[in-house]
């Protein structure tokens, strides 16, 4: 039987993963993306390289961010669909919690959303930005 997150469309998927990610709300970010996920944070990104499966983006991703920063926020600007394709041009803003610098940083993310669940994210980032905030 299908489960509630087949029946999203790409860009309802997309922008439910947002939503979750700013209210730390696990559950429904793990409710639109697959099991076999594959999310790729850019070169030169503090986090760069591909993790897979939801747990593994958490302790790979998240959970360092939350670690290391205040008030890690994507603002998800603007969003452009094609099909199964939903790339979303953004920014970063934080601090850091080492250096108590603020930083922001452009950001594009590509989604591939397949049932109501995103299989894919591809992040292009201002790393520069994000690096010049942690020295």
């Amino acid at each position: 039987m299908p489960s509630a997150g087949d029946f999203r469309s790409p860009t309802e998927a997309v922008r439910a993963q947002y939503i979750a990610s700013a209210t730390g709300d696990l559950e429904l970010w793990r409710s639109v993306v697959a099991e076999d996920v594959e999310w790729t944070e850019a070169a030169g990104f503090p986090l760069a390289g591909t993790y897979r499966t939801p747990g593994g983006i958490i302790d790979g991703v998240f959970t360092p961010l939350a670690q290391e920063w205040d008030d890690w926020t994507t603002h998800d600007d603007t969003y452009v669909t094609d099909g199964e394709r939903v790339v979303v041009l953004a920014r970063y803003t934080a601090r850091n919690k080492t250096t108590g610098k603020t930083m922001v940083a452009r950001v594009a993310h590509s989604f591939i959303v397949r049932s109501g669940r995103i299989v894919r994210m591809e992040q292009i980032v201002d790393s520069a930005s994000v690096r010049d905030a942690m020295v």
